[in-house]
């Protein structure tokens, strides 16, 4: 394949996947955010099953603008006049973003979404996990007084914030929910446009994936009960095994394989949400890194905030899935014990019953001998009989014939012929069935 350059090469075909891979570093670029603006994030939870309506939906809003969007995307951006949209599929949710330019007396009175068609917005497919009022206002040099913007703007509630980007910004937010959505504030002292679009983006994914791993925090709680019975369980059966029997090791293996087929049940269906929270969690402490955070007096950094509340939910979630998994093991240690001794039990009856069969096959086989012998001697006695009647037939025509030495000297040879047939027939049938 020739390419144009400086000098024109010969390489082998492109890999398929080369310029899909190489594009993915520039897929979803934080948008350039100039102050002052407000800006609506939502994260909205949903299922695979979701993401074409949800496509679709954007594509209609789009249409409504005037735009025409690609047929089929993971993200789309465009400025649609009263507001620009920047919307972006991920594998658990869909955020969408939505910002409006300009000055405003109140940024949190007057939101981007209001821009927004209402019944547009009642349509959006999924379950709200994140909505945030966010405004981008430009400030001097000097710190602003926090008090005074935690009265104006968070109900005087306690902020959490730091300066961002060593020092070029300012971001202040309380977490809380009010009306529906939370809100977040960042000032703008001498940040590039590019940098404050990082900086916007990076504060809203810290709160989208706290929320997102926190997911897991319900399903910790919900198993630590069952786990607590299952480990009770568990250390009854092993105690019970200690001094269990032929006949009580069977009714111990059947309820070792349904606490392993339960543990399996349920690790199964909660693994992926743990090892996601523990991605979340990872992503949340990477954006705080980003961040830059320089500390203001008096003011929890976001940081701060973070491992207070996020990290304990995240150390119990570990601890429980951590648990599942040593239960998971010892459950399956004590199943392998268990079955290596009910296969010894069952060796040793098998073994019994072997020579059981054994002690049968040598009794039958006497007895056949003795109803040979009894056949044998009952053939000899028909036989000879007849040789007497032979013989008194020929003493009949005139013969001298003493009829019972006749019958005394056959009895030998009757009964060696007899013993022979017998053994005869049955070295051919022993041949013909083995």
């Amino acid at each position: 394949m020739t390419r144009p350059g400086v000098n024109a090469v010969y390489l082998p075909p492109d890999h398929p996947l080369r310029i899909e891979l190489n594009d993915e570093a520039h897929a979803r670029p934080s948008e350039a955010l100039q102050a002052p603006l407000r800006l609506t994030f939502l994260a909205l939870y949903s299922e695979p099953s979701q993401r074409d309506r949800e496509w679709l939906h954007v594509f209609e809003l789009a249409r409504r603008f005037g735009r025409e969007p690609p047929l089929r995307a993971s993200h789309y951006s465009a400025d649609l006049g009263p507001f620009r949209l920047k919307w972006e599929r991920h594998s658990e949710f869909t955020r969408y973003k939505f910002i409006v330019d300009g000055p405003c007396a109140d940024p949190f009175d007057s939101p981007a979404l209001q821009a927004v068609p209402a019944d547009w917005l009642a349509g959006v497919p999924g379950q709200v996990m994140v909505a945030t009022h966010a405004a981008l206002l430009q400030v001097g040099a000097e710190t602003p007084d926090c008090e005074a913007l935690a009265t104006r703007h968070f109900g005087g509630n306690v902020l959490v914030g730091a300066d961002i980007a060593a020092g070029a910004g300012l971001a202040l937010t309380d977490f809380r929910i009010r009306d529906g959505y939370s809100r977040l504030l960042v000032l703008d002292r001498n940040m590039t446009p590019r940098q404050a679009g990082r900086m916007m983006q990076r504060l809203l994914e810290i709160d989208t994936y706290r929320l997102m791993a926190l997911l897991a925090l319900p399903v910790a709680h919900g198993l630590t009960p069952w786990l607590n019975d299952a480990e009770r369980e568990l250390a009854q059966i092993t105690a019970a095994l200690v001094e269990s029997n032929e006949a009580s090791e069977p009714v111990l293996l059947e309820r070792l394989t349904r606490l392993e087929a339960e543990i399996e049940s349920r690790e199964s269906a909660h693994h992926f949400r743990f090892r996601a929270a523990e991605a979340y969690h990872e992503l949340v402490e990477r954006r705080i890194e980003e961040l830059r955070e320089v500390r203001i007096p008096g003011l929890q950094t976001f940081r701060e905030f973070t491992e207070r509340r996020l990290a304990p939910a995240m150390s119990t979630c570990g601890s429980v899935s951590a648990r599942v998994e040593s239960l998971s093991q010892r459950v399956a240690r004590a199943t392998q014990l268990l079955s290596t001794r009910v296969a010894v039990s069952r060796e040793r009856q098998n073994q019994q019953v072997l020579e059981s069969m054994n002690r049968r096959a040598e009794a039958q086989l006497r007895l056949q001998q003795t109803v040979e012998g009894l056949s044998a001697a009952a053939i000899t006695y028909y036989v000879v009989g007849l040789v007497g009647y032979a013989a008194k037939g020929v003493r009949a025509f005139g013969w001298t014939v003493n009829v019972d030495l006749v019958m005394a000297l056959s009895i030998p040879l009757v009964a060696l012929a007899t013993l022979l047939g017998v053994r005869h027939v049955r070295k051919v049938v022993t041949r013909a069935t083995s």
